[in-house]
């Protein structure tokens, strides 16, 4: 099995296990299409301790401590991998890094079902983050309609041609190019200019994965993107604060 069929199996055996919906009173919701709209590059710092690829990453971090660190150093959105197995994540990462934080929190899973993105509501998130190449078109418009029924942003991952036109068919107004192709977790950094030209004006465009240098992003900034999302360079990073203004050309 590749990386992403174990992990599909993996969410697919824990969503049928979740019965109920997590307690408490829903949250306000901030403005995440907004915070990444805004001009200049917006930066979303990801909260991840590990990846299935890379290993362990940084296991130890507090997401609490890092999302205001990120906060700090100019990020407009925190991204918190929420899957457990393989990225070490939780729900109770969401919950932390929002009440450390005033910015808008991105919901980091492999979501197959609608039952996933009411959790993200109740936990606390901001935005979703909604793969194409992982669900049929039929149950991506639900998720994306649920979402935004719920004040939830989706933020519509793609990697190929055909991702972007089912992105699209889909009514994705956030689009992020992911340079890592899930089935073999092989970088392409040049996916995200070869897929511009196909993103229509008015949809914001986020660049994801491999970014670690402020090339990187001065490349990214040449073409238009709108926002990138950083999560090894920053967990990894002694600094994060400092490395997002290196990033950034603060």
């Amino acid at each position: 099995m590749t990386f992403l069929e174990r992990i599909l199996s993996s969410r697919r055996e824990a969503v049928a296990r979740q019965v109920s919906l997590p307690e408490g009173d829903l949250s306000p919701v901030r403005d995440f299409r907004g915070a990444l709209a805004a001009p200049g590059m917006s930066l979303i710092a990801e909260i991840k301790r590990a990846s299935p690829s890379r290993g362990d990453l940084n296991p130890s971090l507090d997401p609490a401590d890092l999302a205001a660190t990120y906060e700090r150093g100019g990020a407009r959105a925190v991204s918190v991998l929420v899957e457990p197995e393989f990225f070490k994540g939780s729900e109770d990462d969401v919950r932390r890094a929002r009440a450390a934080t005033s910015i808008p929190i991105l919901w980091k899973d492999f979501v197959i079902s609608p039952a996933q993105v009411m959790r993200a509501r109740y936990t606390g998130a901001d935005g979703i983050l909604v793969i194409v190449r992982i669900v049929d078109d039929t149950t991506l418009a639900m998720i994306v309609n649920l979402a935004r029924e719920l004040g939830l942003c989706p933020l519509v991952e793609v990697f190929d041609e055909q991702d972007v036109r089912r992105a699209l068919d889909a009514g994705a107004d956030v689009i992020g190019v992911n340079h890592r192709d899930l089935e073999t977790f092989e970088e392409d950094p040049t996916a995200t200019k070869r897929l511009r030209p196909l993103v229509p004006e008015g949809v914001v465009l986020v660049g994801e994965s491999g970014i670690s240098t402020r090339s990187d992003v001065a490349d990214l900034e040449a073409i238009g993107v709108d926002a990138i999302l950083v999560g090894e360079a920053l967990v990894k990073s002694g600094e994060p604060a400092a490395k997002i203004r290196e990033l950034l050309g603060a």
